[in-house]
Parts: C-alpha cells; structure tokens; sequence
C-alpha cells in the first residue's frame, strides 16, 4: 500500500462535494487512512505551497485556501496512489478536465478547482508530515 494526500478546497466543503469526492475514492478501491476537517493557517500553507510563495497568484491562493475549513484526508491505495488520484481529479482547468473526473463534472473555475492531490510519492511524503505527522 502507498499513500497520498488529498485535499477537499474550500469551494468542494461549501458546496457540498466531500462525500461525492471521497465516493469516487472508494468505489476506484482506494481507502481512506485519515481524514479531518480545519481551517489552514498562513504558516501550513506556507509549508505546502513553498514552491509557489515567489510566484505572482500565491497571495490569492493563500486568500482563497484560508476561506473556510477544507478538508484533508490520506488517500491509501495500491503502488502510485498519487496517480490514480491525480487521474481521478482531472485536469487543473476544469474547462480541460474530461467528463468522469472530480473537476470535469464538478468543477467550474480554475481557481476554485475543488481538490489539491500529491503530484508525486515524493511531494506525498512531504505533504501527509504536514497535515498527519503522526503517520509517518
């Protein structure tokens, strides 16, 4: 088994999208090893987008993140996790994401594009010893 990390946005709680994003985890077979719902501050979310902190859309990022609680969860599932989620989201552009996916048949604006999933097994690890420390 491997994990990844899954993020339900702001725009997927206030819309009622957590349970139909965790559905389609589990009917693909994948199981969720943790899950809570908080309000991110400035500092985890400076941690998790560290990579984006120089880049001119951040403030609105970080804005739009601390909007309202999301909720994170540790996706667990068979050896590249992190891509069968990734492929389960759709494409960052929910105008480019095809039908069947999280952002093709929910999603409307690529800012608000309801989930953030770990890009890779690397960025995985980094992020759940942010969010779930106590797994690792």
């Amino acid at each position: 088994m491997t994990r990844t990390l899954l993020i339900c946005k702001p725009d997927a709680v206030e819309r009622g999208y957590v349970g139909e994003i965790f559905g389609r985890l589990e009917r693909k077979g994948l199981k969720l090893a943790a899950v809570e719902m908080r309000t991110l501050d400035d500092d985890t979310l400076a941690e998790h987008y560290r990579e984006h902190q120089e880049k001119p859309f951040y403030a609105d990022l970080v804005s739009f993140m601390k909007r309202s609680p999301v909720v994170v969860a540790v996706v667990e599932g068979p050896e590249d996790t992190f891509a069968i989620v990734r492929t389960l989201m759709g494409s960052t552009n929910p105008a480019e994401a095809l039908p069947g996916t999280i952002r093709g048949d929910l999603g409307t604006e690529m800012t608000e594009n309801l989930v953030h999933g770990s890009d890779s097994a690397e960025s995985a690890a980094r992020e759940i010893k942010i969010f779930f420390p106590e797994l690792l």
